[in-house]
């Protein structure tokens, strides 16, 4: 199966009191920098990786990494337009598109191809969430065939609206760990990431 990745990093990290979660030092490396080393491992087909604020920094962060940065303008418009973005920019066919969250620096190259895998076995299913007990997480994967809904003008979905217009479609993939629905928006929750990072590490 072919699947291609896409990875939002556009937003302004409004609670991170002035600073951007993406920037940030995990280790030796800046968040959106791990995030996408991750993701590449996993060997999609094709990673577009979506910017905004700061959109120059946190594209300097990944230059020599395999992806296509896509810069979105109005990123201040919402999550929505990231993902309509990014979505529209993937250049190759593919069967599945994931829709990554730059800030989710837990995750590791395995829960991404547990997720792919995971959509394979759900032959049923053409959108897969994973959870967390009842807590809902992400990335999330869905069938190519959604893409023109999720880009498409005034009905912008994104990938939550998605999955709710097509509950039917819905397989939960039910993760043994919290990494999928552990993400970063607070300087809390950075501290909390950063001495889980150490202590795996």
């Amino acid at each position: 199966m072919r699947w291609s990745a896409v990875v939002l990093a556009a937003g302004t990290s409004s609670r991170m009191e002035g600073r951007n979660k993406l920037l940030l030092p995990i280790g030796d490396k800046p968040v959106i920098r791990r995030t996408v080393e991750h993701v590449v491992a996993a060997r999609p087909h094709e990673i577009v990786v979506v910017t905004g604020c700061q959109g120059r920094d946190v594209g300097k962060a990944i230059v020599d990494l395999p992806v296509t940065v896509h810069p979105n303008l109005p990123f201040e418009e919402g999550q929505m337009t990231w993902v309509a973005a990014g979505v529209g920019a993937l250049a190759n066919a593919t069967d599945a598109v994931m829709v990554c969250l730059g800030d989710m620096v837990l995750l590791d190259t395995q829960d991404y191809l547990d997720l792919v895998g995971a959509y394979e076995v759900a032959t049923d299913s053409s959108i897969v969430i994973p959870y967390c007990g009842e807590e809902r997480g992400n990335p999330i994967l869905f069938a190519a065939s959604y893409a023109p809904e999720v880009v498409a003008g005034d009905r912008k979905l994104g990938c939550r609206k998605l999955a709710n217009g097509y509950p039917n479609e819905v397989h939960r993939h039910v993760a043994a760990h919290d990494r999928y629905t552990t993400d970063m928006d607070t300087p809390d929750d950075y501290e909390r990431i950063r001495r889980r990072f150490a202590e795996r590490e």
